[in-house]
């Protein structure tokens, strides 16, 4: 019996460790002192949260005077910390109205809605087909807007929102309202910084660039530092510049900022890698009778979301798992939910074609011979499983 190949295309879930990952953890298995300890064992570690964090801003395009990078246990803390610690960083207020897309991960979603039982008021703005609807921003923007979170890339469709067009918009007429981006989906798959997006806060994660799980940060800008408009979530030794108490995971931001760092090295090799597969695997899944669902403004070259014709997504998932290929059927952190995906609705799929949707996610070690595999088992399954009505 010979070893069956596993075809891994589920990267916007999560990634599989990069070689300067694993020789970083190999190291810091080593490296065992608290960052916070005074000794020589103290500083070492300390001093490797220092590179990392350098890296990260590097390729945020920050200089550390321009900001903080606050490391958090994964992107859902990051963001907890920017939606919770900004509400909360002023007893009473006036401006209490926070705008979301109406297609945000559920981090930022879930946040919102918990925000709205302390009296916040949500406004959900469209993205239908994959664009961020700037004049139901405008018609929402007044003197009671507080915060923006708009997610750069959405993670089910690919879709590359128009964040800094929206930010900008908000901060010309009200320059004191926050702007928050989750970009764990674009964070080294695009280029942008803190200025270009006009975002007062950023959220990163490791996991989704070949850093282990476990490990995430929240950009802060030098502004909102300053201004004391944030404030911490989770309370105790004061680590992270009193921002978010508890021992840092030293292994992993280690291995996360040397991920970083060597994708910074390779980032138009990789991107080129991308986009070149990414056009392939289009064209080959249409040749086969698939719908892609491509954004109508720009897009990731990392993902693509397609749907089956008459074949739940469910079913082809566990057809494909058999043939080792492993896709998704949307975000593995709302893999729970029940019903149709909400980004795919809001995206404008009918309920029943978004329970038809797969979603194959693509990274640097992702190439044509697995595209032709998932093609081929496609291929195999739409003869077998498709419903004669």
């Amino acid at each position: 019996m010979t070893d069956r190949k596993e075809i891994y295309l589920d990267n916007s879930a999560t990634t599989p460790l990069s070689d300067a990952a694993k020789r970083k953890i190999e190291e810091m298995l080593s490296i065992y002192g608290n960052p916070s300890s005074l000794h020589s064992l103290g500083q070492r570690a300390e001093a490797e949260l220092k590179v990392a964090r350098e890296a990260i801003l590097s390729a945020l395009g920050v200089r550390s005077r321009d900001g903080e990078f606050v490391f958090t246990s994964s992107g859902t803390e990051a963001t907890a910390l920017a939606l919770i610690g900004c509400a909360h960083a002023k007893e009473r207020r006036d401006a209490t109205r926070i705008l979301i897309s109406d297609s945000e991960h559920s981090s930022v979603a879930n946040t919102a809605a918990s925000l709205s039982k302390e009296g916040f008021e949500i406004v959900k703005i469209p993205t239908k087909r994959g664009v961020l609807d700037m004049d139901a921003i405008r018609a929402a923007l007044d003197k009671k807007i507080f915060l923006a979170s708009f997610m750069l890339v959405n993670n089910e469709t690919g879709a590359r929102y128009a964040v800094e067009d929206a930010f900008s918009l908000i901060k010309e007429k009200y320059p004191e309202a926050i702007t928050h981006c989750d970009a764990v989906q674009g964070f080294m798959k695009l280029r942008f910084s803190p200025s270009s997006l006009h975002a007062d806060l950023i959220s990163v994660s490791g996991h989704k660039l070949h850093a282990p799980k476990g490990v995430g940060g929240l950009y802060i800008s030098a502004d909102m530092l300053k201004k004391r408009k944030i404030s911490p979530v989770l309370f105790g030794g004061g680590q992270e510049k009193g921002l978010r108490s508890g021992t840092e995971n030293t292994i992993g931001i280690a291995a996360f900022g040397a991920s970083v760092a060597d994708l910074a090295r390779r980032r138009s090799e990789v991107e080129a890698h991308l986009e070149e597969l990414y056009l392939y695997a289009t064209e080959k899944l249409e040749a086969i009778g698939l719908r892609i669902n491509r954004p109508e403004g720009a897009r990731v070259s990392h993902i693509i979301n397609l749907t089956l014709p008459r074949i739940k997504s469910e079913t082809m998932l566990h057809f494909l798992s058999a043939d080792g290929i492993f896709v998704s059927s949307g975000s593995a952190c709302s893999s729970h939910a029940k019903g149709p995906s909400g980004a795919l609705v809001a995206f404008g799929l009918p309920a029943a074609e978004a329970d038809c949707s797969l979603r194959v996610s693509l990274s640097e070690y992702s190439t044509k011979e697995d595209i032709d595999a998932l093609v081929a088992s496609l291929s195999t399954a739409l003869a077998r499983l498709v419903r004669i009505k």
